[in-house]
């Protein structure tokens, strides 16, 4: 069943009279469902490139995009521990799909990350309660927003090359420079406004689905009172605020590997069903799955997966124990060490990820060439989004911390 019949058939209503999934790994089994349900038109649906409608209504229906919000308004109170987790998981059904639902969980705790108690606890209402999906027009590498003051409130105007999210979104970040300063302000503001335009303009090689076209901000009010981490207009800091980086990075990773477990998965399962043994060799055998250069090849590629695996989950939980615990108490250091092992893991996912999403050509034979196979759309999805930023420096981060014992200074991209 397509996701396009899911929706039409009711098939979202599964969940409406389930029990609430109460445990990380009842949650893992509910993201599992999405994937599965998302990998049966995945390549069509990829081809096609329509706005993605009706896979976020899938999220929500499934109660993924509440996944990190408070118990008290509905949420599942989870822990980003479980949210990477999650995020893999839909990443191997559809990694466009998986890859906003990391981006919305990004934005979700930008409230967190860097606003007041109070912008927090309203923040996270609103979207909690609402179901709300978060979308972000934060690119790093344009011009900031330019943001003019107005009394009370705060004017946002510019352009954003990429806005993850884009119109599939109920809420976006915001973030830009106030006039005359070099004061960054991050606000959270509704979609659906006649000052945020999208181009409509996304057209790139993989992660298709994922509305990360460009963005016209036009003359977007935010009351001064909602400008995140300001009291009576002065920012109060925190080694916290940085934390933004490592976790998105560690978003990366995460749909990274899930790409690439799907591509493993889906490879196997055609060898399996259709790829036929060679017999010419000498050493014929009735099966492919028999070929023994076959399973030296699936089992290289799996071992390596599972190793990339363990990184991620260990730097997962080291990360998610500090996002959780009080702000106040993350030293500089910490911060430091967090963002070395999230970028060794990174490497190795895209190194990994790139060579599965490759080889699995050389496994699966000549036939599964065919765009009717569709096992380009992992090598797709993976190389495109691992272009974000070059692999070469999280290299560089790792063997500093190695040979000279240096942390990475916080940046937009560390």
């Amino acid at each position: 069943m397509t996701i396009t019949d899911a929706v039409t058939n009711g098939l979202t209503d599964r969940w409406k009279d389930a029990a609430t999934p109460s445990t990380s790994t009842d949650w893992l089994e509910r993201a599992q469902e999405v994937a599965d349900i998302l990998a049966v038109d995945a390549v069509e649906r990829d081809r096609v490139g329509a706005t993605p409608y009706a896979e976020v209504r899938l999220l929500k229906a499934a109660g993924l995009v509440t996944l990190l919000g408070p118990t008290a308004h509905g949420g599942a109170g989870e822990t980003w521990e479980t949210a990477y987790k999650v995020i893999r998981t839909v990443a191997r059904g559809d990694g466009s799909i998986g890859q906003v639902l990391g981006y919305h969980y990004l934005w979700a705790w930008a409230a967190r990350l860097v606003a007041t108690e109070e912008q927090i606890a309203a923040v996270e209402e609103l979207y909690t309660t609402n179901n709300y999906l978060f979308g972000g027009a934060v690119n790093p590498r344009d011009s900031d927003l330019v943001i003019r003051e107005d009394g009370d409130d705060l004017v946002f105007s510019g352009h954003k090359s990429f806005s993850t999210g884009g119109q599939i979104s109920d809420l976006t970040v915001l973030e830009g420079v106030l006039e005359g300063t070099d004061t960054h302000i991050f606000a959270i503001v509704p979609t659906a406004q006649d000052g945020i335009v999208f181009a409509d303009d996304w057209d790139s090689l993989g992660q298709r689905l994922t509305e990360s076209g460009s963005v016209q901000i036009r003359d977007v009010r935010v009351p001064w009172a909602s400008a995140a981490g300001f009291v009576d207009r002065v920012f109060q800091p925190l080694i916290y605020n940085t934390l933004n980086v490592p976790a998105i990075q560690l978003v990366f990773a995460n749909f990274y590997l899930g790409i690439a477990q799907g591509a493993l998965e889906t490879a196997s399962a055609y060898t399996r069903s259709t790829t036929r043994p060679w017999p010419y060799g000498g050493d014929d055998k009735q099966h492919a799955s028999e070929e023994w250069y076959l399973l030296e090849g699936y089992g290289t590629l799996q071992s390596k997966l599972w190793a990339d695996e363990a990184l991620l989950d260990a730097a997962g939980t080291e990360i998610s124990a500090v996002l959780h615990a009080p702000r106040e108490e993350l030293s500089e250091r910490r911060r430091g060490e967090i963002a070395v092992r999230i970028a060794a893991g990174k490497l190795r996912i895209v190194d990994d990820g790139l060579e599965v999403a490759t080889r699995v050509y050389e496994l699966t034979g000549a036939r599964a060439s065919a765009n009717s196979v569709g096992l380009d759309i992992f090598w797709r999805n993976l190389r495109t989004h691992s272009l974000h930023d070059p692999i070469a420096y999280k290299k560089r981060e790792v063997g500093e911390y190695v040979l000279l014992n240096d942390i990475p200074e916080p940046t937009w991209y560390t």
